[in-house]
């Protein structure tokens, strides 16, 4: 008899919102800035003002697809010592004291390093309920998607602006947890503007596919984010909050700026848009 399939804690989270009419924030922070220490309790912080999913990522000596402000904290964090094993280690200790879904972002050099079945298996262990490999593409991914499978994590791929529909296609149906649209080519970081395009990408991929659809790079204000909760099922923000505790590293205010900031952020995304 086969086993019945348990619901991933991110399509349970994205479930309840999708019920109350509210769209998830997910807040990104690099793992180890300013130190692992920190960083739990700016995730714990994070949760309590509002993000529904937390985004850690994994430093990296080669982070090509981040901006500047997330380069120098994946700097910073590796030169404090931050190790693909530290951060599980610290996600074990966050998973005893929060539910929310914690999803890896990283790149496939530390996943390869690690191995494909140790690094899914001692992540679902630790408490991971996803990952994004930014360089990994579908086409490639199949060796790894199978041990993320196994393990019980969802695999989260990347949409981008230059996306052909065949590949939207492919990528949609692969994606687990919810597919991530790449708001613009380009690296992470802060943009003034939404491109002009954004809704006409996400709309195509709604034609194709029923998964949550949540946006990334270039949002960083709440206005912004209020945009794109009128459009999408989530909205990631990465650069404005890393760029946060980069100024206020060494205050003893860092905890509190970063929670009330994060609940700037979700307040336009929990009215009914």
């Amino acid at each position: 008899m086969t086993a019945p399939v348990t619901k991933s804690r991110l399509a349970a989270t994205f479930a309840e919102l999708r019920a109350r009419g509210e769209r998830a924030l997910v807040a990104y922070l690099t793992a180890g800035d300013p130190s692992l220490a920190a960083t739990q309790r700016l995730v714990l912080e994070a949760v309590a003002r509002g993000a529904d999913v937390i985004e850690l990522g994994v430093p990296f000596s080669d982070p090509i697809a981040d901006g500047p402000v997330i380069q120098r904290a994946a700097m910073r964090a590796l030169e404090r010592g931050t190790s693909v094993a530290r951060v599980l280690e610290t996600v074990a200790t966050l998973r005893a004291e929060t539910a929310v879904p914690l999803v890896l972002f990283t790149y496939y050099n530390p996943v390869l390093a690690f191995g494909l079945k140790a690094f899914a298996r001692t992540a679902a262990d630790a408490g991971v309920d996803g990952v994004i490999v930014v360089d990994l593409p579908p086409e490639e991914a199949g060796p790894f998607a199978a041990e993320a499978e196994a393990a019980g994590l969802d695999l989260v791929h990347l949409v981008a602006p230059t996306s052909t529909p065949p590949r939207v296609r492919v990528i949609a149906h692969r994606s687990r947890g919810f597919v991530y649209v790449v708001s613009r080519t380009g690296i992470t970081g802060e943009r003034w503007e939404l491109p002009p395009d954004l809704e006409a990408q996400i709309r195509a991929l709604r034609r194709v596919t029923t998964k949550p659809v949540c946006v990334g790079f270039g949002i960083g204000h709440p206005d912004q984010v209020a945009a794109v909760g009128r459009l999408a099922d989530g909205v990631i923000v990465g650069s404005a909050i890393v760029r946060l505790i980069e100024e206020r590293a060494g205050s003893p205010s860092l905890v509190k700026d970063v929670g009330e900031f994060i609940a700037a952020l979700k307040a336009p995304l929990r009215v009914r848009v």
